[in-house]
């Protein structure tokens, strides 16, 4: 598989192009960027592997795949313009801006029958597994309460719109894995933090999502959190899981490390970062499983050798922005929103092809 990545910035350099090059039986065709200053970086991090001014001039040195990773604000426009030459697409998240603009990439994705996915790699993450795992099981019971959260202290991301906000951007993450767990929404609120007034991207979030199952899921998101919660807190019949801290994975990738380099130890997370099942007195260590965003690769790889399925549904991120276009709703109007009866009847779609 030949791939080409559009955007060399923070998400296109760590959280791409490592898992792009160590992807087996692959070739990293080049990157779309004119910056002299990403271009050095490229020379130097992937010796070989050029750099090019647009997705046209990349298209033509042969790619089977293209994945765009740059800010939000003009990402959509990219996408096309992938779609135009006919060519897989992978789009970085947030998916759009709205639900409107993910609609219309998907119908010209359709229209010209080119496959689309959006890089979901959260979805990888070890905790993540691990609450699959044990929701999957049934060793929780029936879960009643889904809480989910990523806070850290990063002053530097205040009123950053490179994602449209940490709503948008890192909610994108938790509202696809609820509604991976626990399928569709009819209910939305959500509340909305700002450092000062008038200011237009948001740098924290809480939502509270009603399934259709009848779980509440409980999301948050902070970059001025001093101390965070736990990353999940998953509540059922007969017991709950608890684990704090982040994925080691992105750790990684920001220190230079990658699936090839690391080979068997990718992913893997030491066991003092383990998180615990209890119920009543008992109290006991849960090992997680093995983190793998290579995975996505890997199932865009066979997705398009073989004709299977795109490691992530370009529509379950429709899904969730349509949950993300009614949280900012509601923190406009300080009310429940009240999802309509085809945008669930949507996502319960979406959750029946898993």
């Amino acid at each position: 598989m030949r791939i080409g990545l559009v955007g060399y910035g923070h998400g296109g350099r760590f959280f791409h192009a490592p898992l792009i090059s160590s992807l087996p039986a692959a070739t990293f065709v080049g990157v779309v960027t004119r910056s002299a200053e990403r271009r050095q970086l490229l020379a130097t991090e992937h010796p070989g592997v050029p750099a090019f001014d647009s997705i046209g001039q990349l298209v033509e040195a042969g790619v089977d795949v293209l994945v765009v990773s740059t800010p939000l604000k003009g990402r959509p426009a990219l996408v096309l313009d992938a779609i135009e030459h006919g060519v897989a697409v992978v789009s970085d998240k947030p998916f759009a801006a709205d639900a409107r603009q993910a609609q219309t990439l998907i119908t010209m994705a359709e229209r010209q029958g080119v496959q689309l996915s959006v890089y979901q790699n959260r979805r990888w993450d070890s905790d993540f597994l691990t609450v699959r795992k044990l929701i999957e099981s049934g060793a929780l019971g029936q879960v009643t309460r889904f809480e989910s959260r990523i806070e850290r202290y990063s002053p530097s991301s205040v009123n950053n719109g490179s994602g449209g906000g940490l709503l948008r951007d890192l909610g994108s993450h938790l509202v696809d894995q609820a509604l991976l767990l626990f399928g569709p929404v009819t209910r939305v609120y959500a509340e909305l933090d700002y450092v000062e007034k008038g200011q237009v991207f948001d740098n924290g979030f809480f939502m509270s999502l009603v399934h259709v199952n009848g779980v509440t899921s409980h999301l948050g998101g902070s970059c001025l959190q001093n101390t965070p919660g736990p990353r999940f807190r998953v509540t059922g019949t007969q017991g709950c899981y608890s684990v704090d801290g982040l994925d080691g994975q992105e750790v990684s990738v920001l220190a230079g490390l990658t699936p090839k380099s690391e080979g068997e130890r990718w992913g893997v997370e030491e066991h003092r970062r383990w998180g615990w099942f209890e119920q009543g007195e008992v109290r006991e260590r849960v090992s997680s499983e093995r983190g793998c965003w290579n995975q996505f690769y890997l199932q865009l790889q066979a997705a398009l050798q073989s004709g299977g399925p795109m490691p992530v549904d370009a529509r379950d991120a429709l899904a969730t922005t349509r949950v993300l276009d009614a949280a900012r709703l509601s923190a406009e109007r300080h009310q429940v929103v009240q999802l309509s009866p085809s945008s669930v009847n949507e996502q319960n779609h979406n959750k029946i092809l898993k």
